[in-house]
Order: C-alpha cells, then sequence, then structure tokens
C-alpha cells in the first residue's frame, strides 16, 4: 500500500521553549521524528518534575522512549508502563516522573494525541476551539493505578491548528494581581483565538512565539518555570521550482519549457544557457542586472517575466549548499543572488528540481571538467540538507 501524502496541505511544525533565570538545563524536552517508509510524523513534548539538569534527564529519558515507542506502534498504555519502570525512583521515596504528550500525525491527516499529565492540547478549526471526543486509556501495572492517558483523534483538515505546551505556560502569572491563579487555559484559548482571528495566516512559529512572550510577560519578564509552546498548523502548501541546466537532448526543451510554463508557484533559474533556451521558447527577453560588485565572483543576476531571478548556473548553487549546511537561528540573509535562492527556498514547502543533463560546452575548460557531474552532486547535497534539516517536501527531475 502506498502512502497518501498526496493530502492537499503541508504539515507547518514549530516549537518555541524559554526556561527560567538562572537554570542552565531545560526541564522540558521536545523531540521529533518523520518517518520515511510510513510518512508519519510524530512529536513528543515531555516535562520533567522540578527544574534544571534532573529535570531535563527525566524528560529527555521519556521523551526518547516514548518516540521510540511510538514508531514501533506499541500500545500507548503499555509504552507508558515502560516508561514509568525505567524512570529512576529517588531515595525519599517520593515519585520521579515526566509529563508528556504524544502527536502522531499519519500521511492521511489522521491525528492522535495522548496526554499524560501535561496541560490539555488544544484544536483550532474554523477560527473556533474544537473538541475532538477523548477516550482514557489506563496505565498498565499495579503501581500504576489510577494513571490515565487522556487521548483524542480526529482527522485534520486544511487551516487546522494543534497547540501543545507544558505547564509552565498556564501557570505563569500566578500569585500576580492579573492571574491569581495563573493564566489558565481558558484564557490562553481566548488569546490564541484572538490571534487566529486577527491573522487568520499566522505562521506557527509566530503564533507559538506569541503564547511564550504572553507567559514571560505574565510572569513580569522572569519565569517560574520551563515553558514550551508548540504549534502544528496545516495549510495550504506553498510550492517552488528551480531549474539548472539545459535539458540534454535539444528537441526535449519544447516539453521541458512548457512543464515550466505551467507549474503553479514561485520559479527560479540558475544558468545562462538554460535562461536562454527558456526565454526563447516563450519568446520573452532576459534582461541582466548590471550590478556587479568588484568583491564578487559571481555573475549579476537577469531579469525574465514570470521568474523570481535568473542566475549564474554551478557557483551559484555551490554557494547555496554552503549557506544552507551553515544555515541555523542566527543567520541573517543578505540580498546577493544564493542568499536570495536560499530565502525562496525556505520560504516553500514543497520544492520542485529540475535539472538539465546537457553538457555546457563553455565550460569544458581544463579548469572546470565534469561540469554535469558537478552540477548533479551539488544538487543532491542541496536535496540532502532540504529533507532533513528542513523537513521540506523535493523532487528532483533529470531531463
Amino acid at each position: 500500500m502506498g502512502t497518501t501524502s498526496n493530502t492537499s496541505y503541508h504539515v507547518e511544525i514549530d516549537v518555541q521553549q524559554k526556561r527560567p533565570k538562572g537554570e542552565i538545563a531545560c526541564g522540558d524536552v521536545f523531540q521529533s521524528d518523520i518517518t520515511k517508509e510510513e510518512d508519519r510524523t510524530i512529536l513528543v513534548l515531555s516535562d520533567g518534575i522540578g527544574h534544571g539538569i534532573k529535570a531535563s534527564v527525566l524528560a529527555t529519558l521519556t521523551a526518547t522512549m516514548a518516540l521510540k515507542y511510538t514508531k514501533l506502534h506499541t500500545k500507548p498504555e503499555v509504552a507508558a508502563r515502560i516508561i514509568m519502570n525505567a524512570l529512576p525512583k529517588s531515595s525519599d521515596g517520593k515519585e520521579r516522573y515526566a509529563t508528556f504528550t504524544i502527536i502522531e500525525i499519519e500521511p492521511d491527516g489522521q491525528t492522535r494525541i495522548i496526554n499524560y499529565d501535561n496541560p490539555p492540547v488544544l484544536v483550532i478549526r474554523n477560527e473556533k476551539s474544537f473538541q475532538p471526543k477523548e477516550y482514557k486509556l489506563e496505565i498498565r501495572g499495579e503501581e500504576n493505578l489510577g494513571k490515565l492517558l487522556r487521548c483524542r483523534e480526529f482527522k485534520a483538515k486544511k487551516e487546522d491548528r494543534v497547540i501543545f505546551m507544558t505547564d509552565g505556560i498556564p501557570q505563569s502569572g500566578l500569585g500576580k494581581k492579573r492571574f491569581p491563579v495563573g493564566w489558565g487555559m481558558g484564557k490562553i484559548e481566548g488569546f490564541i483565538l484572538n490571534q487566529v482571528t486577527r491573522m487568520p495566516n499566522i505562521s506557527a512559529t509566530k503564533l507559538a512565539r506569541k503564547v511564550i512572550n504572553q507567559a514571560v510577560m505574565n510572569d513580569n519578564f522572569s519565569l517560574k518555570d520551563d515553558s514550551t509552546c508548540g504549534v502544528i498548523y496545516f495549510r495550504e502548501p506553498r510550492k517552488f521550482m528551480l531549474i539548472t541546466g539545459p535539458p540534454f537532448y535539444k528537441i526535449k526543451d519544447f516539453d521541458f519549457v512548457g512543464r515550466i510554463k505551467n507549474f503553479k508557484g514561485k520559479k527560479i533559474i540558475c544558468g545562462g544557457t538554460t535562461a536562454e533556451i527558456i526565454a526563447r521558447e516563450l519568446n520573452i527577453e532576459v534582461e541582466i542586472q548590471h550590478r556587479i560588485k568588484e568583491a564578487d565572483a559571481l555573475p549579476p543576476s537577469a531579469q525574465m517575466e514570470g521568474f523570481e531571478m535568473v542566475t549564474e548556473g554551478i557557483l551559484t548553487m555551490g554557494k547555496v549548499e554552503e549557506i544552507l549546511e551553515n544555515y541555523d537561528s542566527d543567520t541573517r540573509l543578505d540580498d546577493s543572488p544564493p542568499e536570495e535562492i536560499v530565502k525562496l527556498l525556505l520560504q516553500h514547502d514543497s520544492i520542485d528540481i529540475i535539472v538539465g543533463t546537457r553538457i555546457n560546452w563553455a565550460h569544458q575548460d581544463p579548469e572546470q571538467p565534469l561540469e554535469l557531474e558537478l552540477r548533479k552532486f551539488v544538487v543532491k547535497r542541496i536535496v540532502k540538507i532540504l529533507l532533513h534539516k528542513f523537513f521540506k517536501k523535493v523532487k528532483v527531475e533529470y531531463v
């Protein structure tokens, strides 16, 4: 049975976290896994009891095991028992434990939420709170008497959002004048609905940040507890096409260009010869933008109707690969052609890369043999990074 990942939406996920002042380790741990074979997405958020290193160890142990057992399709009530038994008991006989939330998303959008002692998970549909039916599972084993997993299942629709968190968020503001008993789930839900109504397209990152920032403000900018908020947003995928290299057979130019012309989404071309072929077949002009900086070894980009940009080929692609490889949350991108390409790649979810396999004889000097092999190699590296580091859906086609 093939996977049904032809669902019409993209699953955007982001998790934001803050720890109390002075703590070096966060007691909340988030782990995720997108299983290639089944195309299942598994997310786990665990909150270790207490603060700092001890809490962090408990939460890490719990999250790692929960992820592993969920991947193996172990029954949640069985997995929970194994986790409980594995956690170290403390010498004073008090239980050391960690709460957890497991969220599984199947390729057809079937979503299962399993919650043990974390705040309830919110589901927002059509700018309203949506309550899928809840069922309870008792955790196996005598020593776990009375411990329950709260489970919900539903089929996600486009524009649904799922918000999960640790109790640092509902408890923020506790004892302060504004929220004597803490911010609380009711007010949090109101806050989230208000954001979504005001900004129907708010990204997962932005929404998670807003919730965390509000919790920090509730605690007068000095958090009392580790706080984590995660958002899953099922939305319209943003499509993007990158074309590099001319097609192998000249006769193919026409079909090749047809595919590109009918693509619904943003498109760029890396490679002068490629741009010329496409321009010729579509009967449009290529305008070179002359803004060469002396320091730049890369030729300037060009403008072409219907395309975001046209750049030089292999050197630019090599630079794109290097930027993606080293990209982290502190990276600031400028407006050089490779950086512009990286921005576009990161803004889109579903990326089609078309690689032409004709050799560009202009490059067959002793300095640049095997330009084609080089192009294929660089594209492979870029694809790998996009898939594993940025969770993009990528399709590559050689023509």
